[in-house]
């Protein structure tokens, strides 16, 4: 493949042409079925929801979780929101169960990427963990930003919030690196902190982020030659970030954009918490949610789907999460702390779907048989 063909940037172009990439027998409607989940006359919105989501969204100091419970209860009373921790395996678990026809619990995952959906589709021969959601359901749905489509041709996912891969780095130490080709320079010799591709979301988006750059025959060469100027390969970003990094143990890490917002929240010192944007670039990597195709509670659901892109859930995830809103700027009111610190790419590129299926789990292997762990 030539450098670039599949890339497109996060805008308009990122879902064309990806209609037929998944074979589902779904009838005579958008995909070939009737209307996904039409909406009921009378709504069942009592009961207990169970969604799943990963640690930092329930654990931390200030995190978006236990808000979101309050005020989805406040205003369901009659509802119960109870949240379960995603298992060790990710999304491997449920497809996993789904595959030896277990039962799976949760009615929604919090907490959903791209790669997340491609592993689904390419481990399960319907693709049908996931429902397929009806919009009309979903009042808030056209607030999301224009490029936060997920890419899933069938509709399974809505964005939440997105962040931004980008390098954090000590100014008082190094300068800023403008291009990946900058980081193979002698001056960035054991300089940099990346993630396993393997284990973490933003080393692999990182990975990802090479690809774009370099194409898929150039990237290992590329990684070769950042081993050999002595980049860092650790298993997570909170090993790496709090652990090496914040201790200065090296002057420059993959991280994200946002990386002020917390920074100055916590009193740091800005000089060791700058954001670069290599090649004028940051990798987009949204985070969605998706109703489960045996949820029990199915009109509470979508329910919390349309409340979690409310004004006050999408502040309050933004800045408990230290991410990027998914709706428009006026749907959403920040502080301006935020909108201060939290920067933005002049160009998002991602990956998108199409070109993630077949080729996701081949292109980290291959990784990760020589850098995994430098």
């Amino acid at each position: 493949m030539k450098r670039r063909p599949f890339v497109t940037a996060l805008g308009g172009g990122l879902t064309a042409g990806l209609a037929g990439c998944l074979t589902r027998d779904d009838g005579d409607g958008e995909n070939g079925g009737e209307t996904t989940d039409p909406e009921p006359d009378d709504p069942d919105l009592e009961g207990t929801l169970e969604v799943v989501t990963y640690e930092s969204m329930l654990d931390g100091e200030t995190p978006a979780g236990p808000w979101l419970k309050d005020e989805f209860e406040s205003t369901y009373p009659d509802a119960e929101l109870e949240w379960t921790l995603l298992p060790d395996q990710g999304i491997n678990h449920y497809i996993s169960r789904a595959s030896q026809g277990g039962a799976i619990d949760p009615d929604v995952y919090l907490g959903l990427n791209v790669d997340d959906l491609v592993t689904v589709d390419d481990n399960l021969d319907d693709g049908g963990l996931f429902r397929e959601l009806n919009l009309d359901r979903i009042e808030r749905s056209d607030r999301i930003r224009d490029g936060l489509n997920m890419g899933d041709p069938h509709g399974r996912v809505l964005a939440y919030d997105t962040g931004y891969i980008s390098l954090v780095y000590d100014e008082t130490v190094v300068d800023e690196p403008e291009t990946f080709d900058d980081l193979l320079d002698p001056a960035y010799e054991d300089a940099l902190i990346a993630q396993n591709a393997q284990t973490s979301d933003p080393g692999q988006a990182f990975l990802l982020w090479t690809i774009d750059a370099f194409g898929e025959d150039g990237y290992l060469e590329y990684w070769a030659d950042l081993a050999d100027n002595g980049v860092r390969v650790l298993d997570d970003w909170t090993e790496s970030y709090y652990g090496a990094y914040m201790n200065e143990e090296r002057p420059m890490i993959v991280s994200y954009s946002t990386d002020q917002v917390f920074a100055s929240a916590e009193g740091n010192d800005l000089s060791r918490h700058q954001t670069a944007f290599l090649n004028n670039q940051g990798y987009a990597n949204p985070e969605g949610m998706a109703i489960f195709e045996s949820a029990d509670e199915i009109d509470l659901a979508y329910e919390f789907v349309d409340f979690a892109l409310s004004n006050a859930a999408q502040a309050e995830i933004a800045e408990r999460n230290v991410q990027f809103p998914a709706v428009a700027d006026e749907h959403v009111d920040l502080d301006d702390e935020f909108d201060q610190y939290a920067h933005e790419p002049p160009e998002a590129v991602t990956i998108g779907y199409e070109e993630l299926r077949g080729n996701l789990d081949g292109w980290v292997d291959d990784w990760a048989r020589d850098f995994a762990s430098q």
